[in-house]
């Protein structure tokens, strides 16, 4: 099956532009307006609404965008699948991270794998909590990077308990603790990620019982670390996050009560992945349990 005009269109869509598409894939703007054409001619009914914030789904194109997505899975699958009898580890396996694991875990992990198993390739999408979750259930992602417990129809795989921490300016006084209670935490300045990526910090604050006193939310983590440091507030954050700028722009100090959260991979095909998504699986496995 010739997939080519799906993975056209489905790069549309990822990007909200036909030119950006076009320049990703290494074609001209009318070639991909000219499969575009295409596809909404064979189908009866227009798929995007171009205007200037970009290329939109139409209702049709909603309805129609797992269905394309799905195609396009089972291709690579099938892919992998030749590749992996012919002794061949090839193909294309599709990340969905947050910002922590695709700084300090993903650029090595893929590394090491790529030395191993070079003809597989990668493509990383990178976003929050929400976003990662939306990745995986509409299938643009092959794995992700999540917490666990979650309510997504994937095979979850533990990784690693994550402490969370305080995030404190250098000069705070709640810095000079070996311990810093959330309610006194919570009292100061909060500098708090957007509520669809806050998860962490909110259910630190609610397992004290207590509420933060927000002052400011975005959804850049290190926009956060950076007002931390310069004296703007206070936060909670995961350590691994935290990991090189602990003691050069902030401190960070163990919560009481204690909480963390536990990172996980999720596999959006389950035992049905193709043999690359698999082998990439089972490696993350190994590196985080020996570097993690």
């Amino acid at each position: 099956m010739d997939t080519k005009k799906y993975q056209v269109f489905e790069r549309i869509v990822e990007l909200s532009s036909l030119t950006r598409a076009a320049e990703d894939m290494g074609m001209t703007q009318s070639g991909v307006s000219h499969i575009l054409a295409g596809l909404e001619e064979e189908f009866g009914f227009p798929l995007l609404r171009r205007s200037r914030v970009g290329a939109q789904l139409t209702p049709e194109g909603e309805r129609l965008m797992p269905a394309i997505r799905e195609v396009l899975r089972a291709q690579e699958r099938l892919e992998q699948t030749v590749a992996d009898l012919r002794g061949l580890a090839a193909g294309t396996v599709r990340v969905a991270t947050f910002t922590s694991v695709a700084v300090h875990w993903l650029p090595e992990i893929m590394t090491e794998f790529q030395s191993l198993y070079p003809r597989v390739e990668f493509q990383l999408f990178n976003g929050d909590y929400h976003d990662v979750d939306r990745w995986l259930t509409d299938g643009s992602a092959d794995v992700g990077f999540v917490t666990i417990p979650n309510s997504l129809k994937c095979e979850c795989i533990p990784l690693k308990e994550d402490r969370l921490l305080a995030v404190l300016p250098p000069n705070h006084p709640l810095a000079q603790k070996e311990v810093c209670p959330v309610s006194e935490v919570a009292r100061e300045p909060f500098l708090s990620l957007l509520e669809t990526s806050d998860d962490d910090a909110r259910r630190a604050l609610q397992s004290a019982g207590v509420q933060a006193n927000v002052r400011f939310s975005t959804k850049d983590d290190y926009a956060i670390i950076a007002m931390v440091g310069k004296g703007m507030g206070v936060s909670i954050m995961p350590e691994l996050l935290l990991r090189d700028v602990i003691g050069n722009f902030v401190a960070a100090r163990p919560l009481d009560p204690p909480n963390s959260r536990m990172l996980a991979l999720a596999v959006s095909a389950g035992e049905l992945a193709g043999p690359a998504t698999r082998r990439f699986a089972e490696f993350v496995q190994e590196w985080v349990a020996k570097n993690g």
